[in-house]
C-alpha cells in the first residue's frame, strides 16, 4: 500500500509561485499513475494534473501554461511546479496515486490520498 505525504504549501503574492512535493512510501512507486488535486472552500475536489507511469502529462485548462507537474522515481516524489499564481488557485492541494494507467483526472480512479497541503494566493 502506497502511503502520500505532501509538503510545500503556504502563503503567496499573486503572481509568484510555490513547489509542492508528495513523498510516497511503499513499493512499486514507479508503477503508478499520480495526480493532483485541489479543493477550494465551498467547492468540489478538481483535478489539476497528473503523471503517468511513463511521464505522460495533463492539466486541466485552468493551471496549463503554468503548472508543471514531475516524479523523480529514485526518491518516490512527485512535484507541482506552480507558477503565476493567483488567487483563484488558492486551495488545499492534495496528491493521489493509482495503478489503474488509463486514470485520468477524475477523482474516483485514484486509490490513494495523502492528507493534503494549504496553498493561499494573497497580497
Amino acid at each position: 500500500q502506497l502511503q502520500l505525504v505532501e509538503s510545500g504549501g503556504g502563503l503567496v503574492q499573486p503572481g509568484g509561485s510555490l513547489r509542492l512535493s508528495c513523498s510516497a512510501s511503499g513499493w512499486n512507486f514507479n508503477y503508478y499513475t499520480l495526480g493532483w488535486f485541489r479543493q477550494a472552500p465551498g467547492k468540489e475536489r478538481e483535478g489539476v494534473s497528473y503523471i503517468s507511469s511513463s511521464s505522460n502529462t495533463k492539466y486541466s485548462d485552468s493551471v496549463k501554461g503554468r503548472f508543471t507537474i514531475s516524479r523523480d522515481n529514485r526518491k518516490n516524489i512527485v512535484y507541482l511546479q506552480m507558477n503565476s499564481l493567483q488567487p483563484e488557485d488558492t486551495a488545499i492541494y492534495t496528491c493521489a496515486a493509482t495503478t489503474y494507467q488509463a486514470a485520468g483526472l477524475g477523482k474516483n480512479e485514484y486509490a490513494y490520498w495523502g492528507q493534503g497541503t494549504q496553498v493561499t494566493v494573497s497580497s
